[in-house]
C-alpha cells in the first residue's frame, strides 16, 4: 500500500511538471511565433510602402535587391481593371498577385496583412499596400514572403525545449520518487506502530479473556468446587484489567483523533500534587516505601488539572511498582521561567539508557532487569503513553531519565499561569 502511494504521488507530481511544461512551452512558442510575425508584417510593409513609393515617383520597381532572396515576392495590381503591371520571378511561386488580399486592400484603401496559401511553398505572408492618386487607388503593391522563415527558428526553438522538457521530466521523475519516499516515512512509521499496537492490543486483551474462558470451564464441569469463591475472584480480576485497558485504549483514540477534553485555564499545580499523591501514601506505606512530596506554597500553572492529575498518577503508579521495600519516592514541584515541573524521583532499578527513547511508547516491554519498567501488578502498560499525550494535548512536556543516584526520574513540564 506505501509503495503504491509512493508511485502514485511520484505519477501526480510528474504529470503536474508536464503540464506545467506544457503549458510553459504553448506560452512561449505562442509569444515567440507572434513577436515573429510581428517582425516579418512591418518588413513586409516597409518594403511594399517603399515599393508604392517608387511607383508614384515613376522609378522602375524591377530592384535586383528584391531578388536576392527566392523567399521574397512582389506583384503590382492595377486597380480597377484588375491587371498585373509588374512582378518580379518569385512571385509566381508564393502565389502572388492575391486577389483577395488585392481586392480588400482597393476597397478599404488602406494596408493588408493575411497569410495566404502558395503553390509550392505552403504559407505565403501577404502585405498589400494601396497606391492612392488624387484620392483613388490606382494599383495595390503586394509584397509576399514564405511562412518558412517563421517556421524554421520556432522549429529550432521547438527542437530546443523537447530534450530539456524530457531531461527535466526524467529529473522529476527520479527526484519525485526521493522526496515521496521521505515524505512516506512517518506515514510508514505510523502504520508499523499501528500494526504493531493493534497486535499489542490484541494480545493484552486474548490473555485475560482466555483465562476468564478457562475459569468458567472449570467452573462449568464442577460449580461445587471448593476453590470456586477463588476463581469467581480470578475471573472479576481478569474483567477489571480487561476494562482498565479498554479505558485506556478509548483515552488513546481520543487523543489520536483529538477529541479528548482537554481544558485550557490557570490552577495551582502544587495543590495537585499534594491531593494526586495523598493518594498513594497508603500504598506507599504498605510496601514500606517512604513517599515524600515537597511543593512551595503555590505553583501556577495553565492547562487541565484533572488531566494534570491523571498524569501524575501514571507516574506515581509507576515509581511505587519499580521501588523495592525501603525505598523512597519524592515528588517534587518547582517553578522556572514561563513554565512550572512537576518531578518525581524514586530509587528502583531506574532505566537502560538504551530504552529511554522507548519509555513512553504503547506496550512498549524493557528486556533488562535493571530497565524492569514491566507491569506488575495488574498495569495495562499504556499509562506512561498516556501520561505523555495528555502533556502534549496541553503544551506541556513529560520526559524520563535516570537520576544522579539510582533510580529513574520523570520530569512533567506545563506552561506558567498568570
Amino acid at each position: 500500500m506505501i509503495e503504491r502511494i509512493q508511485r502514485d504521488l511520484t505519477t501526480g507530481y510528474v504529470t503536474i511538471l508536464a503540464l506545467i511544461l506544457v503549458l510553459f512551452s504553448v506560452v512561449v512558442i505562442a509569444g515567440f511565433r507572434g513577436q515573429t510575425l510581428s517582425r516579418e508584417d512591418v518588413l513586409l510593409t516597409r518594403q511594399a510602402e517603399e515599393l508604392v513609393s517608387k511607383i508614384s515617383d515613376g522609378e522602375d520597381v524591377n530592384d535586383p535587391a528584391m531578388n536576392a532572396s527566392d523567399e521574397y515576392g512582389f506583384a503590382v495590381v492595377l486597380i480597377p481593371d484588375g491587371g498585373v503591371s509588374q512582378r518580379d520571378s518569385t512571385a509566381p511561386s508564393l502565389g502572388l498577385p492575391n486577389d483577395e488580399a488585392g481586392a480588400e486592400a482597393a476597397e478599404q484603401g488602406e494596408t493588408v496583412l493575411v497569410t495566404v496559401e502558395g503553390p509550392d511553398n505552403g504559407g505565403v505572408r501577404v502585405a498589400a499596400v494601396p497606391e492612392v492618386r488624387t484620392g483613388t487607388v490606382t494599383s495595390v503593391v503586394q509584397v509576399g514572403r514564405s511562412m518558412r522563415s517563421i517556421r524554421e527558428p520556432i522549429d529550432r526553438l521547438v527542437f530546443v525545449l523537447v530534450p530539456i522538457g524530457l531531461a527535466s521530466l526524467a529529473l522529476a521523475g527520479i527526484g519525485g520518487s526521493f522526496m515521496s519516499r521521505r515524505a512516506m516515512r512517518p506515514v510508514r512509521e505510523s502504520f508499523e506502530r499501528q500494526r504493531a499496537f493493534i497486535a499489542d492490543a490484541s494480545h493484552e486483551l486474548k490473555t485475560p479473556l482466555s483465562l476468564v474462558k478457562i475459569d468458567g470451564e472449570v467452573l462449568l464441569r464442577d460449580p461445587t468446587a471448593p476453590d470456586s469463591r477463588e476463581i469467581l475472584e480470578h475471573q472479576l480480576s481478569e474483567v477489571d484489567r480487561m476494562n482498565a485497558l479498554l479505558s485506556d485504549l478509548l483515552t488513546l483514540a481520543r487523543l489520536d483523533a483529538g477529541k479528548l477534553d482537554v481544558s485550557r485555564k490557570p490552577f495551582d499545580l502544587a495543590t495537585v500534587l499534594v491531593e494526586t499523591a495523598g493518594r498513594f501514601r497508603a500504598w506507599a506505606t504498605a510496601e514500606g516505601i517512604d513517599l515524600e512530596i515537597r511543593v512551595p506554597g503555590k505553583l501556577p500553572a495553565y492547562g487541565d488539572a484533572e488531566r494534570t492529575s491523571q498524569i501524575l498518577a501514571a507516574l506515581l503508579d509507576n515509581a511505587l511498582r519499580f521501588t523495592p521495600q525501603g525505598g523512597r519516592v519524592t515528588v517534587l514541584g518547582s517553578p522556572r521561567v514561563d513554565r512550572v515541573e512537576a518531578t518525581v524521583t524514586d530509587t528502583g532499578p531506574g532505566i537502560d539508557p538504551a530504552q529511554l527513547a522507548h519509555v513512553f511508547d504503547r506496550f512498549h516491554r524493557a528486556d533488562t532487569q535493571s530497565a524492569a519498567r514491566t507491569r506488575e501488578g495488574g498495569g495495562t502498560g499504556l499509562g506512561l503513553a498516556i501520561a505523555h499525550d495528555l502533556s502534549r494535548a496541553q503544551d506541556g512536556e513529560l520526559t524520563a531519565d535516570n537520576g544522579d543516584g539510582r533510580g529513574a526520574k520523570l520530569k512533567l513540564t506545563l506552561p506558567a499561569g498568570n
